[in-house]
């Protein structure tokens, strides 16, 4: 769950203040599209979304116990496998890999454990 959250404020360091150059390389897009004034707003909107998440990831290991922090757990690792089910469908299939297995595998990992 560390390791996923820490990916994900990877994730938002990138799209709030990486360079153009490396944001456009990572997600696939074109230069000149991603040092629109739009693009770099839209880039950061989602860097917030993933900082967040990832920090919400992070927290609930230190703060939560017992199911309360299973289900937490569980609930986030599920909306980062759709979130990256839906961006390898739109964007780019590299973040199923990058995000989707990981998250999957955490998932059955913490489900195991239940079991």
């Amino acid at each position: 769950m560390i390791l996923i959250g820490i990916e994900h404020l990877g994730i938002m360091v990138l799209e709030i203040w990486g360079r153009p150059e490396f944001q456009a390389q990572a997600f696939g897009m074109p230069l000149d599209f991603v040092r629109q004034a739009a693009a770099q707003t839209a880039l950061a909107n989602q860097g917030i979304y993933n900082g967040m998440l990832g920090g919400t990831l992070i927290a609930s290991q230190w703060l939560l116990n017992g199911p309360g922090r299973l289900t937490t757990s569980a609930l986030l690792l599920i909306f980062v496998i759709i979130v990256a089910i839906f961006g390898s469908l739109t964007v780019n299939r590299r973040i199923f890999w990058l995000q989707g297995v990981p998250s999957i595998v955490t998932l059955i990992v913490l489900l195991v454990t239940l079991a």
